[in-house]
């Protein structure tokens, strides 16, 4: 079986982990955790950094350090992982949702600007699959409109936009380093902010809101989201080879590109589209030929031995959602579309070429026999 992610830990990596496990800093407090967020935030160029247990708890500590009011309104792509409309009602929220471009996969920015009302208090920006959003123009848009933004960047590590990373632009951004990420902590997250402010509320949200005379006196509702210093030590380890892994996993693409894109039968995002460069977090195919589906391709990929995985199932029909009952006038045909016809290949870092050709030529046989790739 080729699985669809094969993480690659190194054995600089597992002698970081062991030096930390060795030194007794094993939970939430340890040098290397400070480390890491002065190199990371660095890397970026924020201010400020916390990393917390993981990217949907980067998420959940983002939207309640920003005080809004119950059903304000935030704006969220519609297709994307359900953590980001979990963060949102669970502080009494209003998601207003925004369907995807289908070349891109991101949220159409001249939605964006449609949907904002006077409850319109955040934009959650998520880079979605392989290609940046145009972070200058939902910075204006937020700024024009005094609006919050948060820079979902957890598929984006080591991407940029224009001359900045993606992470750099959001009044407040969040990370993912889980396992199937350019970075990975096994579980972890990250959130980044140029501001004081948001930054001590942060740090107190992830911590239970420990008082300061009283420590067993809690000042807020928050939660045990802290990250460990061995994940910590694995981060450093990773993150010290960044650019090799952005290599690494832009040459996989590529690949892939190349062996697949004269297949008329589905579409495969090009290394660059206009200004927006491709980093492959994950390799997505969207079907043009309607005879198939995506389940169906993926079950004859699976009797093959190739592992792959289904795109996000769009927000509107979401089972939870529905529960809760929360209801959305609009259409979202692109979201729907991707959703039934879109699934992505093995493309993880520890891949190697040899697998990446037999997928290619799997896929091929499918829809073209005795093609050869």
């Amino acid at each position: 079986m080729i699985p669809v992610n094969q993480p690659l830990i190194t054995k600089q990596d597992a002698i970081a982990v062991f030096k930390s496990v060795k030194s007794g800093w094993i939970s939430s407090a340890g040098p290397q955790i400070q480390l890491f967020e002065n190199k990371f935030k660095k890397t970026i160029g924020k201010k400020y950094c916390s990393l917390v247990a993981n990217g949907t708890a980067a998420l959940e500590i983002a939207i309640k350090a920003l005080n809004l009011k119950k059903n304000d309104e935030v704006i969220i792509p519609n297709f994307t992982i359900i953590s980001n409309v979990f963060a949102v009602i669970k502080q009494g929220l209003k998601p207003v949702l925004i369907d995807c471009d289908l070349e891109t996969w991101n949220m159409k920015i001249d939605d964006v600007e449609k949907a904002i009302t006077k409850k319109t208090k955040a934009i959650i920006a998520v880079h979605i699959y392989g290609y940046p959003l145009d972070m200058e123009r939902l910075l204006k848009i937020s700024r024009r409109n005094k609006i919050f933004l948060i820079e979902d960047a957890a598929e984006m590590i080591g991407n940029k936009f224009k001359k900045k990373y993606c992470g750099f632009y959001g009044d407040i951004s969040t990370f993912s380093f889980y396992a199937n990420k350019h970075i990975t902590t096994g579980e972890g997250g990250a959130i980044l902010t140029n501001s004081k402010n948001l930054y001590n509320k942060i740090e107190k949200l992830k911590n239970l809101c420990f008082g300061k005379i009283n420590r067993y006196n809690h000042t807020d509702l928050g939660w045990n989201y802290r990250f460990t210093n061995m994940q910590a030590a694995l981060g450093l380890s990773q993150l010290s080879r960044l650019k090799s892994i952005i290599k690494k996993k832009i040459e996989i693409g590529k690949f892939y590109y190349e062996n697949l894109k004269n297949n008329k039968n589905f579409y495969i995002q090009k290394p660059r589209l206009g200004i927006y460069k491709n980093i492959y977090w994950v390799i997505g195919l969207l079907i043009k030929n309607k005879k198939f589906t995506a389940n169906i391709i993926r079950k004859k990929l699976k009797k093959t031995g190739i592992e792959t995985r289904a795109f996000f199932w769009p927000m509107h029909k979401q089972k939870v959602l529905k529960k809760l009952n929360f209801k959305f006038k609009k259409k979202f045909p692109n979201s729907e579309y991707l959703s039934k016809y879109g699934f992505y290949l093995p493309s993880g870092i520890g891949i190697n070429k040899m697998q990446v050709k037999k997928v290619c030529i799997e896929i091929n046989k499918i829809f073209y026999k005795n093609h050869n790739v």
